[in-house]
């Protein structure tokens, strides 16, 4: 499905695909041989979504485009089910697996592997050709990789990452309800949507 949001459209290659119960939204470019399968969510929030030259997105993944990040995918990258990239770039042929998390201000380099369930935080910088092993996290420029046991380790790493203002645009330590109020009129620009094509 195509939909208008904030009075952009959707532009998508000729010889691109997208699938019947995918979702496409807003600002988003698909390009030559790129490939949106089943249940994927692409939207544009008020920020752009691109997608390079036989891409795939895989089902049920969510690729989301951000006012100060874009999300910008490569030429010949996989994005894996239940995959979650968010404001972020994932430079040519990255292999993004089942279950990743992408943040915004991310940068995963050309030919890294995000393995099944693993995280790149937010402004972080993974290297070239680097592998994040399965559900390890990546924080940092460039990126240091820590195993789900090493919690204590990742935060020093993490915190002036600013995660809430990068997310947000609040300080860290705001409370949810005031977080949440912002997000419900943020995405409350959706209430305009207009349908361009159904699957």
């Amino acid at each position: 499905m195509l939909i208008e949001h904030r009075g952009r459209r959707p532009v998508v290659h000729e010889t691109a695909y997208v699938a019947p119960s995918a979702v496409v939204c807003g600002a988003v470019t698909l390009g030559e041989g790129a490939r949106v399968l089943h249940g994927a969510v692409l939207t544009a929030e008020d920020g752009e979504v691109r997608v390079g030259v036989n891409t795939v997105v895989m089902e049920h993944a969510l690729i989301r485009g951000r006012a100060d990040h874009p999300a910008v995918i490569g030429d010949s990258v996989l994005v894996g089910p239940h995959a979650h990239i968010n404001g972020a770039t994932l430079e040519d042929e990255v292999f993004a697996a089942t279950g990743v998390s992408v943040f915004p201000g991310a940068v995963a380099g050309t030919r890294s592997e995000l393995r099944i369930n693993s995280v790149l935080h937010a402004n972080s910088t993974l290297p070239p050709d680097t592998v994040v092993p399965i559900a390890w996290i990546a924080a940092g420029t460039p990126a240091q990789l820590f195993s789900p046991d090493r919690h204590e380790e990742l935060q020093p790493v993490q915190m002036p990452l600013d995660f809430p203002r990068t997310l947000y645009g609040v300080p860290r330590g705001t409370s949810l309800r005031t977080i949440m109020s912002g997000q419900s009129e943020y995405y409350g620009a959706h209430l305009a949507d207009r349908v361009i094509e159904e699957g």
